[in-house]
């Protein structure tokens, strides 16, 4: 059940350009592709400032 075969992945895609049509499908996956981006930008600034507050807290 965890496992997608090539056919099931048709149909998600036929399904997909079905319900919003040719000319929508760029639009949606740029906005995906900004907000993962945008997901990655905000982890990586998350990390460094985790080690600051710590070093700050023990002084």
């Amino acid at each position: 059940m965890g496992r997608l075969g090539l056919t099931e992945i048709l149909v998600i895609v036929g399904i997909v350009i079905l319900l919003f049509g040719g000319k929508k499908i760029p639009e949606l996956m740029k906005g995906l592709g900004s907000g993962i981006k945008e997901f990655k930008n905000a982890a990586k600034d998350d990390q460094p400032a985790a080690p600051k507050k710590q070093e700050e807290e023990t002084k």
